[in-house]
């Protein structure tokens, strides 16, 4: 458990689960002076939470190829509140490659987006020269970012505390019995007792490591069944992924896990020597529509449905949750009030 000194004369603010979206409104109410205390059901290596199996993509212009333009617009502001309180985030881009066969899906996604620039060849070559001679074209989102989840994780929880807050780990509370505001950012777990359209959306990741290859910033492969993104992580490992499978089973199928293999072979023929660190997969939450959602019942907020856009929408979600303690804000494209 971190523990501080609460700050005197504000209402309790208690906040269910220490993930991306809670760790993000812990740190913005405490920020904000309030007395803060996140509790979290596992422990601090978070390892049964959706946000340790995340990518990390910050990347709202090429999440608009599927996503509605409310989540573009959130994800836009949330680049800069990442941008503010982790001025270490890496912003390099986001580079999106198809081979020649699927030029014509690696045309439609580049209808669908904005904000990038077409390279050549050689262009591809002199972003990232692992690449060089690999594709003939690719669009380069130069603004979007990405963090490693299991590191900034971290970081949120120690900056929470630095505020005035408390996290408490090992801590299943009784939602009915906390006092102050509370905010519920359990994901799919609040599906039990009050988030009943919630569905877990499974996603599927690979972790490989390999010193044949370097990269410095995500990298989108388009394809029309298999496509995938290759994330640095550092320290010569990469993370493969981009399932989304309408299932509620943990794991990773062996169908997946030659897709993600064989098409990351395909972006580089040195990741067939890679080798295996680990596969998982982790349940996203989702309402029928995909969409964010803060529902408002008096003292009670929920904040869920992140989708598969957790790390990029929880900055912007938490703002709005402030803004509406504080000022009685609405933004009604996301919130509801019951």
């Amino acid at each position: 458990m971190y523990q501080t000194t609460k700050p005197r004369g504000q209402s309790p603010v208690n906040i269910i689960g220490a993930g991306i979206a809670g760790a993000w409104q812990a740190l913005l109410f405490a920020q904000a002076g309030h007395a803060v205390t996140l509790h979290e059901r596992s422990d601090a290596d978070m390892t049964e939470s959706t946000s340790h199996w995340a990518g990390g993509m910050l990347a709202p212009w090429c999440e608009a190829e599927t996503a509605e333009a409310v989540v573009s617009r959130l994800g836009i502001h949330s680049l800069k509140l990442w941008r503010q309180h982790f001025p270490d985030t890496e912003f390099n881009g986001s580079l999106v490659v198809a081979h020649a066969r699927d030029r014509s899906d690696f045309e439609r996604f580049a209808r669908l987006t904005t904000d990038y620039r077409r390279l050549d060849a050689a262009g591809i070559g002199e972003l990232e020269p692992s690449l060089e001679g690999r594709f003939r074209e690719a669009l380069f989102y130069p603004d979007e970012g990405h963090v490693e989840p299991r590191r900034v994780l971290p970081e949120l929880h120690a900056r929470i505390v630095e505020a005035g807050g408390t996290v408490k780990f090992g801590s299943d509370v009784d939602i009915e019995g906390l006092d102050g505001i509370v905010i519920d950012c359990r994901g799919l777990a609040a599906r039990e007792d009050s988030e009943p359209e919630l569905r877990g959306v499974k996603g599927e990741m690979i972790v490989i490591e390999t010193s044949e290859v370097e990269l410095s910033r995500p990298v989108r492969l388009i394809h029309p069944r298999w496509p995938l993104y290759v994330i640095p992580r550092g320290d010569n490992r990469f993370m493969l992924g981009a399932t989304s499978i309408e299932a509620e089973d943990w794991g990773v199928s062996v169908r997946s896990a030659l897709e993600l293999l064989g098409a990351a072979y395909s972006v580089h023929p040195a990741f067939a020597e890679a080798r295996i660190l680990e596969f998982g997969s982790g349940l996203r939450p989702a309402y029928p529509d995909n969409l964010p959602r803060i529902t408002v019942d008096r003292n009670r907020i929920s904040v869920n449905g992140l989708y598969r856009h957790g790390f990029l929408l929880a900055p912007a979600l938490a703002e709005l949750a402030l803004g509406y303690v504080e000022r009685g804000a609405l933004d009604n494209e996301v919130m509801r009030c019951r």
